[in-house]
């Protein structure tokens, strides 16, 4: 049986004159170009589940001045602050996500176009 290749693909994903080797251990590679959707969606992701904490707060705050002003007075003003709460608690990551999308993916562009005049961003990797 013979092993499957390295890369599944086929094609070569960094060329020969970026990789270099020092005592075998070491070897550099450039970052040339970010694909700007996948940026994209992996930061609207994380910005969403940052999103997460602000629900929290929301929820918190919402019972607290719920129960603060169910005291004060006729009517029944904690089941509209438990709405709005719920309310703050879904549209808080949806918003997180949605702008770090947008973000994340202006983000990709200014980074390829600057890449392009620059070469990109040197890494280097020990094995």
């Amino acid at each position: 049986m013979s092993m499957p290749p390295a890369n599944p693909y086929g094609s070569p994903t960094v060329s020969t004159s970026d990789i270099t080797y020092v005592g075998s251990q070491r070897r550099s590679r450039k970052l040339k170009r970010i694909e700007p959707i996948s940026l994209g969606l992996m930061q609207g992701a994380l910005f969403a589940l940052m999103g997460l904490i602000p629900v929290i707060l929301f929820v918190f705050m919402a019972i607290v001045s719920g129960v603060g002003g169910a005291m004060g007075g006729p009517g029944n003003p904690m089941s509209a602050t438990l709405v709005g709460g719920v309310i703050g608690s879904i549209l808080a990551p949806l918003i997180y996500g949605v702008m770090g999308f947008i973000g994340g993916f202006i983000l990709a562009l200014l980074y390829n176009f600057c890449a392009s005049f620059l070469g990109g961003i040197e890494f280097e990797f020990e094995e």
